[in-house]
């Protein structure tokens, strides 16, 4: 009787800790309106704001970028052609001189002196020819009556000769006296930009080997971009006939566009088996003279007809671990996630090959708060303006 008694006052305890259970349990689920209350801030909370802008669709030529120098079409070590003394420097260091200007002079005063007594060897070579023509022609007239003996008839006939002879002799010599003299006044074989004085007025120089360099001349316009392509593209772009030019632009180190437009001059006649590349020479103008040789400069090289592309902004493209992707907003301003295959850079816009289509809209600015499935709070902006902007700000 005492055990039964025991069991039912168990059982009647148990049977108040599990309903005290249940209605702690059914308390906390009473607490639902606060459940619901978190549920409606978090619906209530306002909807994150990013610029959206439609893809860029248009027709576009591929292009291939190099890296390269900038080199001079003529490059001149200017070098003194006689011995002698500078007597002059006539052009200021870094100035721009046209062909024959003058740049140095060595004193002259021993080349004119010279160029006088070669003068005066060609007068009396010319008196002396005048002479013995003279005499030859008498004896041309005597020879037929006998009236001279032959050995001295042929001996006023080679005196002849022999002054005709010297008379060319002296006309050489005065034709080199007078280069000499000439090469006294150094002047400006191209049109360029000349280096600083190495040597100026008081120092003597003197041809040969071990000539020194009195400066160097460049030329400043037009002017070589130099740098070397892959197999692909001389196979794909650069083997070609005249009559299909390869479009090629130019933009130096500081710049972020390629706004010199130039032409493939030359492209060198083999491989290098050791890097796979072959040697290009692109032309550019440069008439304002901005373009120095020696210059780093970025080479795009174009090839194969326009085809339809689509472009966005670098900085709408996310990285998942090897996978590039954007974030494409659907017409209820909801995002997806968009696994791309992106190209080359055309104009400060990427090229994406894969992944959008025409009139898709993706987030450009704020992607890092945005995540798939999220509503966003689109404002509308132009593609070409907001990579603009995000190339500055870079």
């Amino acid at each position: 009787m005492l055990k039964n008694s025991k069991r039912t006052i168990w059982a009647l305890g148990a049977f108040i800790v599990i309903g005290g259970a249940v209605r702690l349990v059914a308390w906390r689920n009473d607490a639902g309106p606060v459940s619901s209350a978190a549920a409606a801030d978090q619906a209530a909370a306002p909807a994150v704001e990013v610029d959206v802008a439609t893809v860029i669709s248009r027709p576009i030529i591929d292009w291939q970028v190099y890296s390269g120098r900038l080199e001079a079409i003529d490059q001149v070590d200017i070098k003194p052609l006689v011995p002698g003394t500078i007597v002059a420097v006539h052009f200021k260091d870094g100035a721009l001189v046209k062909k024959g200007d003058p740049l140095f002079t060595i004193d002259p005063r021993p080349y004119v002196a010279e160029v006088d007594r070669a003068s005066a060897q060609l007068a009396m070579a010319v008196a002396h020819e005048k002479y013995t023509d003279a005499d030859a022609a008498r004896a041309d007239r005597l020879l037929p009556d006998n009236a001279i003996a032959k050995r001295d008839y042929d001996e006023t006939q080679s005196r002849a000769h022999e002054a005709i002879a010297q008379v060319k002799a002296a006309q050489a010599t005065l034709e080199a006296a007078k280069v000499n003299l000439d090469y006294t006044h150094i002047t400006a074989p191209v049109s360029g930009r000349m280096s600083r004085a190495l040597l100026t007025v008081g120092n003597v120089v003197a041809p040969g080997p071990s000539a020194p360099v009195l400066s160097t001349l460049v030329s400043v316009s037009p002017i070589y971009a130099a740098f070397d392509v892959d197999e692909h593209t001389y196979l794909d772009y650069l083997n070609r006939d005249a009559g299909h030019p390869v479009p090629v632009s130019l933009e130096l180190a500081n710049e972020t566009s390629y706004k010199r437009e130039g032409a493939i001059y030359f492209v060198d006649n083999h491989l290098d088996t050791s890097s796979g590349t072959i040697r290009v020479r692109a032309r550019f103008d440069n008439a304002d003279g901005s373009l120095v040789p020696g210059l780093y400069a970025r080479v795009q090289v174009g090839g194969g007809d326009r085809h339809p592309a689509i472009l966005i902004d670098d900085a709408a493209i996310g990285t998942d671990q090897a996978k590039k992707f954007v974030l494409v907003v659907d017409n209820t301003n909801h995002v997806q996630y968009r696994e791309i295959v992106q190209g080359n850079l055309h104009e400060g816009l990427r090229v994406v090959t894969s992944g959008l289509k025409p009139g898709d809209r993706i987030v450009v600015n704020g992607i890092e708060h945005a995540r798939p499935g999220d509503q966003i709070k689109a404002h509308n902006v132009d593609m070409a303006t907001a990579a603009r902007a995000s190339g500055s700000a870079a």
